[in-house]
């Protein structure tokens, strides 16, 4: 469920920026969230200029009227209901889409498969740009039916994960991105597998699974570009997946998939603050990394996919930088831990309570002196305990060793009728049948326990 944050701070923003890195339907959804976390304030009425002209670009009649509403005069005489461009751009649109749909009865009728294909892809294309996603949706999922090659079927594939993210169905997302991995060809663009990559870490993300989500994310490589930017740029995969692999990577894998990995260090080139902030995390500068992640946090808020998982992150990033430090020392000043965190002792100490009633720290606080003591294991009771284990093992081998020199003396052994080695034969090659009373006629001999008591049963 979302989490309604509010952001007070805008002063720093760049929304011109800001939105520059997108096109189509991202842009405009990125500026209506934006207008929306931005009630009462001057970057509202700029989000939502913006989202006006932007619209006046497009077939979508619908939005751009509750854009309208939503502006209300405010603007002026510009951005007032335009009816007349309301009527004709509908009007176009209906005879495109009656034009479509007339073709495809036409492509059904003769059975051209292909030409079916690109039917349902022609009315799914109109559905989308007029932004009934539904129907677009429901268009491009008819066409996987008539898809006769790899390159068919990984283009619905991205229709469809394009228009199941903007409708927030991430079941769909994983399902799709799922079937576009499987197919063969799916290496042979490298632009195409970093979007999929994206897709699926976004899913991923709004799915909760941080860990998941932030391997993912670091899969991406620079071949992405500007190619997804109705959906994702560069910049959110570098600080979505940044941020996810400092809550919930470890240092090792943090090294390897962030750190040491040259195809998403390039990635984090797009969002140098990010960069930063893993850097210095990594070489444990926690007061710069945590205050650098303050100050991007009114950003992060506005954005359209990281806001409702903004507070999760710093939260385990900031657990993590507390469980880190404190690893290597037996006993930790608190007033020198709040200093090198740049945090007051008493609200550290709350945090450092609750990560040990969590059983993230092995650690006790002394409240009187400010110290906390690493908890250690009891040298004398972990050396009983492994004593006692290695000697209960011993006996459970020696037994079973006894057992097996038991039977082998006695002959404990059933042998098929007319067939089977000698005794001594037997003896000597150690082929003893354990198998219990299975198979046919012959003589068995048996031991009840360890006696010496022999039984003949024909």
């Amino acid at each position: 469920m979302e989490e309604d944050i509010p952001v007070t701070d805008h002063g720093s923003f760049d929304l011109e920026a800001y939105i520059s890195n997108y096109t189509g339907h991202g842009k405009v959804d990125r500026l209506l969230f934006i207008a929306e976390r931005s009630t009462g304030k001057p970057l509202e009425l700029e989000a939502l200029r913006m989202a006006h002209d932007e619209l006046k670009k497009t077939e979508a009649t619908a939005r751009y009227q509750e854009v309208v509403a939503k502006i209300d005069g405010r603007l002026g005489a510009s951005y007032t209901l335009d009816r007349v461009w309301v009527e004709n751009t509908e009007r176009r649109s209906q005879q495109r889409g009656e034009r479509l749909e007339s073709e495809l009865q036409g492509f059904k009728a003769a059975l051209m498969k292909e030409s079916i294909r690109l039917g349902h892809t022609d009315l799914g294309d109109w559905a989308y740009g007029r932004g009934d996603l539904q129907t677009a949706f429901k268009c491009y999922v008819r066409s996987r039916d008539y898809c006769t090659s790899s390159r068919h079927v990984l283009a619905m594939c991205h229709n469809v994960v394009r228009t199941a993210i903007e409708l927030g169905n991430f079941v769909h997302v994983a399902n799709y991105v799922s079937k576009a991995e499987s197919t063969p060809d799916v290496g042979s663009e490298a632009a195409q597998l970093a979007q999929l990559r994206a897709a699926s870490g976004l899913q991923l993300l709004h799915s909760r699974k941080y860990k998941q989500a932030a391997r993912k994310f670091c899969e991406v490589g620079p071949d992405l570009g500007t190619s997804y930017s109705d959906v994702l740029s560069l910049h959110d995969v570098a600080a979505l997946g940044g941020l996810a692999a400092l809550g919930f990577l470890d240092r090792s894998e943090l090294r390897t998939r962030v750190i040491a990995n040259i195809g998403f260090r390039e990635v984090l080139e797009a969002a140098p603050e990010i960069r930063e902030v893993v850097h210095a995390f990594y070489a444990s500068q926690y007061a710069v990394a945590l205050r650098s992640l303050e100050a991007l946090k009114p950003s992060l808020l506005l954005d359209l996919h990281a806001s409702e998982h903004v507070h999760a992150l710093y939260n385990a990033i900031r657990h993590r930088a507390l469980c880190q430090y404190v690893q290597p020392f037996s006993s930790v000043n608190l007033a020198a831990m709040a200093e090198a965190f740049n945090t007051p002792i008493a609200a550290l100490e709350k945090q450092l309570a609750t990560l040990i009633m969590d059983g993230a720290i092995s650690a006790r606080i002394d409240s009187a002196t400010k110290v906390l003591y690493a908890s250690k294991a009891d040298a004398r009771a972990t050396t009983f305990a492994r004593v006692l284990a290695a000697g209960e093992a011993y006996c459970r081998d020696t037994r079973a060793l006894l057992l097996r020199a038991n039977l082998v003396q006695h002959d404990f052994v059933q042998v098929g009728v007319g067939g089977g080695r000698s005794k001594k034969d037997r003896l000597e090659r150690g082929l003893y049948d354990m198998g219990g009373m299975g198979g046919g006629g012959g003589l068995m001999y048996g031991l009840g326990g360890m006696g010496l008591g022999r039984s003949m049963m024909i």
